[in-house]
């Protein structure tokens, strides 16, 4: 042990913002990466440790394997000695399929389904009782007492929906049937099949439909709802055939006859769902679709001969439906319902099944059930999910980087994750956590602390050390924070209006049995509790689906009773901080629609309007004035066989997006590549002087994102980046009567970032909206003009207004687990 590392060594890290940066990282040890949004966390953690901790555990895989495996390039870095294979925990994981439940993705149920194997009491086929005996789980031949018929004990595999031997044969393991409504398909009876009236067709990527159904004698300019019966049963239900139609080629200018099969607006639903194995299309075509419990299974997923082996009274169903907690005592209970020859069995699998439990309750999501669908989970619970499979495996010699773990994550389940990261570490295993989440980073052994600001200002470090150590630096912001020589200032609640309120009854959802919620307009309203306490069910899937449907005139969801007070909402805006964009080509300047504005400038100049360019020729996304080589990407990929693929700068515009025609002219001598290269802070100095392009940059200045370059790709923002880029847009244009909901607003904030939301949230208020968030920061929840205390507990332990009022009010009411917190960080 003496003779081992004892840090992982960097020299010269240049990923992204990082300035040449070298430093030591303790292994075996939990480090916190903390610092202000942008200033090279992720760059750090994930560009640098992960990216090349995961290339050098996969250089060790055949190069066949490595070819079939998405590799990270490898990190702009002069050396790295002593750096272990890295898994990565990210701050959002991919959403579950279908197929995916929290058993199967925690892996419990593979456990549950071998203990129901081997100690359930089964059914002979003359359907007598057989308990389970020690003889039978040796030889795995099961003999009726009753009347003497040999079969085979049920394997675990005779319990799996997603294997042939326990799926329901009718819906295939899924749980349910889903069925194409013929009235989602054509939601909006005043549009023309020219308007998109079809939406399915447009969802399945096939709008040349509308061309042939013109073909077929339906007319296409006219709205669905003045159409013939005849017209629509060709759209509906018309048979498949084949017609040609004119394909023009945009580039080439080339026209030639292809022929294409007519598939109605219903089939061309079943048709993208038909093979749709991993079930991508499923999530674009679900909202054509009504689904219900599978009439066999009754959503149960298995078939009928696995729901007749039963433990302790339950079938393998029932067990599922258990939250954690119950089947927690269930399994406890379950060694003295069997015959004594198997107890020990019985035992060791049950003690087994609560030591996979026990980290999840940790956690707080005791309130999930085994056969809850892995799509129905929030952010934090995936992550929460993933973390707990990671920390059970008991691993050895491993880097983990843990991106914002405490996301979703209420104060009282902190200490929990506390726990589990410091198992790790006992594990022999290395942490490196980005988070901003005090009590973590005062928990760590060891912080580095990134900065001094972002963008172009940070990449740098600012701080290292034990938080003790941090907290005596004056260098270090964060240092301050745990200090306590700073401390967010919270906003001064401002008096409420008792007639002024929006208001919701009646609402049945989740675990939300008859809840009423009154909420305050023009005020800032903090909706709080524990993970599943039923905040999102409340927010997000009662009152906002109520609202807009109250706005444009519809029944309110059969979910809710009664809503008043919206009458002085105009619209209704959810914000959150999922990534913006989906690869380069989405920038903040194309984003925020600046990018607008500024070819437009392009082409007003006197070399443009000499060459009769219109403000297109300065887009790198459609084809003329940008780079061909690339097509406007600016870089190009190359396959390196078993090797990462490299992405290097394009030769032909040397990663400028145009070609040299194009560049030539210039606004006040910079070309448009010279722009796109200007972060925020900097073009809003160089457009001074155009109204409209100050006024959007000044904004996006105001929600402290200045750092950012107008033309670097959006979809590496991160998820606190992403929030305040999309509130910039509102502050650029006065809404008046605007309802905000936000999602977890503080999600990757440094307390200073904090401040700086709180501003924009304050601004938004000004302007005569509304704003309703949730969130689990003190700091936040400090701020609010109101605030709303769900729970006591998670999932059916929760569901219950336990407070509401002002944000000293909750903290001095007795029943409240956010108040508890309030009043413990001394914030009221």
């Amino acid at each position: 042990m003496d003779n081992q590392p004892e840090s992982i060594d960097i020299y010269g890290a240049r990923t992204n913002n990082l300035k040449d940066i070298s430093l030591h990282v303790p292994l075996r040890k939990l480090v916190t990466i903390a610092g202000v949004s942008g200033s090279g966390k992720s760059s750090l953690a994930m560009g640098v440790l992960y990216a090349e901790g995961s290339r050098r555990y996969l250089e060790g895989l055949s190069a066949f394997t490595r070819r079939k495996i998405h590799q990270a390039e490898r990190p702009a870095v002069e050396r790295i000695d002593f750096l272990p294979p890295a898994l990565a925990l990210r701050q959002r994981p991919p959403i579950p399929g279908r197929r995916s439940t929290v058993g199967t993705i925690t892996e419990i149920y593979n456990l549950l389904r071998l203990i129901f194997s081997r100690i359930g009491t089964h059914r002979c086929p003359n359907g007598h009782q057989v308990p389970p005996v020690l003889e039978s789980i040796l030889r795995e031949e099961v003999i009726c007492p009753v009347c003497g018929v040999r079969f085979t004990l049920p394997s675990a595999e005779s319990f799996s929906f997603n294997s042939a031997l326990g799926a329901c044969p009718v819906c295939g393991g899924l749980g349910e049937r889903s069925e194409v409504d013929r009235s989602l398909v054509v939601p909006d009876p005043e549009r023309t099949l020219q308007q998109g009236a079809v939406a399915s067709w447009r969802a399945a990527g096939r709008g040349y439909l509308v061309r042939i159904a013109a073909q077929l004698g339906v007319r296409t300019n006219v709205p669905w709802k003045d159409l013939s019966e005849k017209e629509r049963e060709i759209v509906l239900d018309g048979k498949r055939t084949k017609r040609p139609l004119i394909f023009h080629n945009r580039e080439t200018g080339d026209e030639y006859p292809i022929t294409f099969a007519y598939d109605n607006a219903v089939d061309a639903v079943r048709q993208a769902l038909a093979n749709d194995k991993h079930q991508i299309r499923y999530a674009r075509m679900k909202k054509f679709l009504t689904v219900r419990p599978c009439d066999v299974c009754g959503g149960t997923r298995l078939r009928p001969e696995a729901l007749r082996t039963t433990l302790s009274g339950k079938n393998i169903a029932e067990a599922s439906a258990l939250s954690l907690l119950e089947m927690d005592r269930f399994a406890e209970e379950v060694p003295e319902s069997v015959p004594v020859s198997v107890q020990s069995v019985a035992a060791r699998l049950t003690d087994k099944l609560r030591h996979e439990i026990a980290p999840l309750l940790e956690l707080g999501v005791g309130y999930l059930t085994l056969d809850r669908s892995g799509a129905t989970l929030s952010t934090g619970e995936r992550q929460r999910l993933e973390l707990t499979e990671t920390a059970a495996a008991r691993s050895t010699g491993i880097l983990y980087i843990l991106d914002e773990p405490s996301i979703g994550l209420h104060p009282a389940n902190v200490a929990g994750l506390q726990k589990i990261m410091h198992r790790m570490v006992e594990n022999g295993n290395s942490l490196v956590v980005v988070d901003h989440n005090m009590e973590i980073i005062r928990d760590s052994d060891y912080v580095i602390e990134m900065g001094p600001g972002a963008g172009e200002d940070g990449g740098a470090l600012v701080a290292s050390g034990t938080p003790d150590q941090l907290a005596a630096n004056a260098a270090s912001l964060t240092g301050a924070y745990l200090s306590g020589k700073r401390s967010v200032r919270a906003r001064r609640p401002l008096p409420l209006d008792k007639e002024n309120f929006l208001a919701i009854s009646g609402v049945n959802l989740h675990n939300l049995h008859d809840v009423s919620a009154r909420f305050p307009l023009n005020r800032m309203t903090a909706v709080t509790g524990v993970s599943g306490a039923g905040k999102t069910a409340l927010v997000l899937e009662s009152l906002v689906p109520a609202v807009r449907s109250a706005l444009s005139g519809r029944n309110l969801p059969d979910c809710i009773g009664r809503l008043s007070g919206w009458e002085k909402i105009r619209r209704v805006l959810t914000v959150d901080s999922t990534p913006i964009g989906r690869n380069s080509r989405s920038t903040p300047a194309t984003y925020t629609g600046l990018f607008d504005d500024i070819r437009s400038l392009f082409a007003s100049t006197a070399a443009a309007l000499r060459r009769g360019w219109a403000a297109s020729r300065f887009s790198f996304n459609v084809a003329g004035g940008r780079c061909d080589a690339c097509e406007g990407r600016g870089e190009m990929s190359l396959d390196m066989q078993y090797l990462p693929e490299e992405r290097v700068q394009c030769p032909q515009c040397g990663g400028t997006r145009y070609k040299k025609e194009t560049l030539e002219v210039a606004y006040k001598e910079k070309s448009i590549a010279d722009v796109l290269r200007m972060n925020v802070d900097e073009a809003l100095a160089f457009f001074a002087d155009v109204p409209a392009l100050a006024s959007g940059l000044k904004m996006l200045h105001d929600v402290g994102l200045g750092y950012l370059r107008l033309g670097e790709p959006t979809p590496g923002l991160s998820g606190g980046e992403a929030q305040r880029i999309k509130l910039a847009g509102e502050l650029r244009h006065i809404r008046p009567g605007t309802l905000y909901v936000l999602d977890e607003p503080s999600t990757g904030l440094h307390p200073k970032d904090v401040e700086t939301l709180l501003g924009v949230l304050n601004r938004l208020l000004s302007n005569g909206s509304t704003i309703l968030f949730i969130d689990h920061d003190p700091d936040m929840i400090a701020s609010a003009d109101y605030v709303i205390d769900i729970g006591p507990g998670g999932g059916p332990d929760g569901g219950k207004i336990i407070a509401a009022g002002t944000p000293a009010q909750i903290a001095a009411h007795p029943k409240s687990m956010t108040g508890k917190f309030l009043a413990g960080h001394g914030l009221i």
